[in-house]
């Protein structure tokens, strides 16, 4: 496929990655479950037939965590870095940086696991007929968007982390008068409650759902 699929993501330090998480599983045990999302999201990105594959990082290149995503597939994934901005214009800035080419971009996080690589693969096929496609997050955001052509409104300004973001981008792209498909929307795995979201074959999940509250 014609698809280049970035995905951007936070290297999992401890005390940074995967915050409120953390009075459950300790600062260490979020940033572990934080590298094991980054790592799965490789792996079903891996299992596409996209021909650009890219993980864009944000603060250091050097953390373990992106070794061990680089050695899933020496030399197929590509490696750039966010940059400075708020997520919105890293967003849009990765976005852009490919679309010069390739005819269709995706971009999608590293928290929701049910971003399988089936669903990859029938969001890149809904590129083909819509300028823009987006797997939305049960939160009211978004996990992926997918763009046949630059959009700056779509990133410039939203209020990120919200419950009102899908729903605000949706009235944007029909200002641009963009055509686009959703697909049926994902969990994010960023609240405590969020745990019981994991695949069930999750490594450790039965571990992580019994984790106590710590002080």
């Amino acid at each position: 496929m014609s698809v280049a699929l970035i995905i951007l993501s936070k290297a999992p330090v401890a005390g940074l990655a995967k915050t409120r998480l953390i009075p459950v599983l300790g600062a260490q045990g979020a940033a572990d479950l934080a590298g094991q999302l980054l790592l799965h999201a490789v792996q079903q990105a891996l299992q596409t037939p996209f021909e650009h594959l890219e993980l864009c990082v944000s603060p250091e290149v050097a953390h373990p965590t992106f070794a061990q995503a680089q050695a899933l597939a020496p030399g197929r994934l590509h490696w750039t870095a966010q940059g400075e901005g708020d997520l919105g214009a890293r967003m849009h800035r990765a976005l852009l940086r490919r679309l010069v080419h390739e005819p269709s971009v995706m971009l999608m996080g590293t928290d929701a696991p049910g971003l399988s690589a089936d669903v990859l693969k029938a969001a890149a096929r809904a590129l083909d007929c819509n300028d823009a496609v987006f797997v939305p997050a049960c939160d009211g955001g978004y996990a992926l968007v997918g763009l046949r052509r630059p959009c700056p409104g779509l990133f410039e300004g939203m209020a990120w982390s919200t419950p009102q973001v899908m729903a605000e981008t949706r009235l944007r792209a029909r200002a641009a008068g963009f055509c686009w498909q959703e697909l049926d929307p994902v969990f994010d795995i960023d609240e405590p409650t969020d745990l019981h979201h994991l695949p069930p074959d999750w490594p450790g999940r039965d571990l992580l759902l019994k984790a106590p509250a710590t002080p």
